[in-house]
């Protein structure tokens, strides 16, 4: 169906069909045959009416390219209009032969008073049309309808659903589990009586003229279309800049553009064609700079073409209009300034206010590694090396190159633990505080502030000694940053010491992988009352 394009006529084949594809599925009664009959004639009568027309619409495209003086292109187009007349009474003549031989073969022929004799034969009709083996003309007849189809396609750049389904496509008998079942020719023709066969004939045809005439009118739009006519009007409004600064002001012009839905123009740009699209050339490349003054811009001028067919022959139309390439600029933000930390994760938010929505950058760096976040902009950055170089780049284009500074890592503090008691080597502690001992390996804070991630610190062990005097009078080696003192604090009196040695410390990193930290053996020695 042509959905809201169809005229009454067009309306009323399609509601035929469906009341015909209804009665296909009802017992067949001799009332029926003769709904059968006056929907056949019906069909007929519509068709040979819309071949009349679609005659019609050949004759005015013969008139309007004598009228234009006979140009080649719309001979041209004259010359397939025929063609499709042509293919249209071929398909519409072999259609017509399987009608007359199911009214001779089935039928048994016409009475003398014009009627089918055997009306109601089913049988004989399934032979012709199916055939014992499916080879019967039905199935050549859906190849020729589905041929047809892709003919006329190509004359009026439409796609035409099919005149030919199955049981499975058709929108009715797709319903029904027994009816979908069947291919095109069983579900037309399969314990179908002669005057129902003639009818789903005759709607084929029907529609066949109903495509040939909106082919038809496809092509009349093309003659002349080279003319030059402007029948599509815009109001245009032409702005020196869409971004204003608040207390300037905006200027812009405001003007009516006319174009031609009837011509394809033929657009260049500093000497290459350009993409058309609707009768409007799509200007896209990717702006180059070079050559700035002291604000930052770039000149550059487009020159181009607009040429078209008129009556008189070819015109070409010039025009050249300036533009300016801004320098582009970005900014970087993080956490803390520079420097980088060595093997860290580093995050950097690099921006770029002035390209906004075109800013798509990416990164590569020398002497550290880029992890992307998904984000625009923003990127960790891991350096490997003293020094790093981070390369901006935007949608390909280079924009520049930023050095950073890396630092090492700063060493964590030991802070030492007696009791739960801060050891404070000048005050000391009591002798019943020597129970247990806790080290703790603390982050620098400025560190632990811009990459809390690499800032883990963990003491491994700890060597632990009671000195009495010059004496040593025990230890004990303790696993982990704490643990109970155990006989060191029982043997405890005021005068002694405790020294507490630290044996490693570890760092793990954003990426949760442990190192040693050079530290040496951290000591304390804490003076117990």
């Amino acid at each position: 169906m042509a959905g809201a394009k169809e005229s009454p006529r067009q309306k009323m084949i399609g509601m035929m069909y469906l009341v015909l594809t209804a009665l296909l599925a009802l017992q067949v009664t001799s009332a029926i045959l003769e709904k059968f009959i006056v929907l056949n004639n019906s069909l007929e009568q519509s068709t040979g009416a819309v071949n009349q027309a679609n005659d019609q619409r050949l004759k005015s495209i013969q008139a309007a390219v004598e009228k234009a003086g006979n140009r080649p292109n719309d001979v041209a187009v004259f010359k397939q209009a025929g063609d499709v007349r042509q293919i249209t009474s071929a398909i519409i003549g072999e259609i017509d032969q399987l009608k007359q031989r199911i009214i001779e073969e089935a039928g048994g022929g016409l009475d003398e008073t014009g009627h089918i004799k055997n009306a109601s034969e089913e049988e004989k009709v399934a032979q012709i049309m199916v055939g014992p083996n499916r080879n019967g003309s039905a199935y050549q007849l859906q190849k020729n309808l589905d041929s047809y189809l892709q003919n006329m396609g190509k004359y009026s750049a439409t796609k035409y659903p099919s005149l030919a389904t199955d049981g499975k496509d058709d929108p009715i008998a797709s319903r029904s589990p027994e009816q979908r079942t069947k291919d095109f020719a069983e579900l037309n023709f399969a314990q179908t009586p002669v005057p129902a066969a003639l009818a789903v004939l005759s709607q084929k045809q029907a529609e066949i003229r109903r495509i040939e005439g909106e082919t038809l009118s496809a092509l009349a739009q093309k003659v002349g279309a080279e003319d030059v006519k402007f029948d599509q009007i815009s109001a245009m409004l032409s702005m020196e800049s869409k971004v204003v600064v608040a207390g300037t002001k905006f200027k812009g012009e405001m003007f009516l553009a006319a174009s031609s839905s009837g011509i394809t123009p033929r657009m260049s740009l500093n000497g290459a064609p350009v993409r058309m699209d609707g009768g409007k050339g799509i200007i896209e490349f990717t702006a180059q700079g070079g050559a700035y003054d002291k604000s930052g811009l770039a000149r550059r001028v487009l020159t181009g073409s607009i040429s078209y067919n008129t009556p008189a022959g070819m015109k070409t139309v010039p025009l050249q209009a300036e533009y300016f390439v801004a320098k582009p600029s970005y900014q970087i933000e993080t956490g803390t300034l520079p420097p980088l930390y060595l093997g860290c994760a580093n995050k950097l938010s690099v921006q770029s206010p002035q390209l906004g929505a075109l800013w798509n950058p990416s990164f590569t760096a020398d002497g550290a590694a880029v992890i992307e976040s998904g984000q625009k902009g923003k990127i960790t950055i891991v350096p490997s090396a003293a020094n790093v170089m981070l390369n901006i780049n935007n949608a390909g284009n280079r924009l520049g190159s930023e050095p950073f500074r890396v630092n090492r890592v700063p060493k964590p503090t030991i802070e030492y633990y007696v009791g739960g008691q801060k050891a404070d080597n000048a005050r000391g502690l009591p002798a019943s505080s020597a129970r247990n001992v806790r080290v703790a390996a603390i982050a620098d804070e400025s560190f632990k502030n811009y990459s809390p991630d690499d800032a883990n610190y963990r003491v491994t062990g700890l060597t632990i000694s009671l000195a009495r005097g010059t004496r040593r009078v025990k230890a004990v080696e303790i696993s982990g940053p704490q643990g109970s003192l155990g006989e060191i604090g029982a043997e405890a009196q005021p005068g002694d010491r405790l020294i507490i040695e630290v044996n490693g410390v570890q760092r793990r990193n954003f990426r949760g992988e442990i190192s040693e930290v050079s530290m040496g053996r951290p000591m304390q020695s804490v003076g117990l009352y």
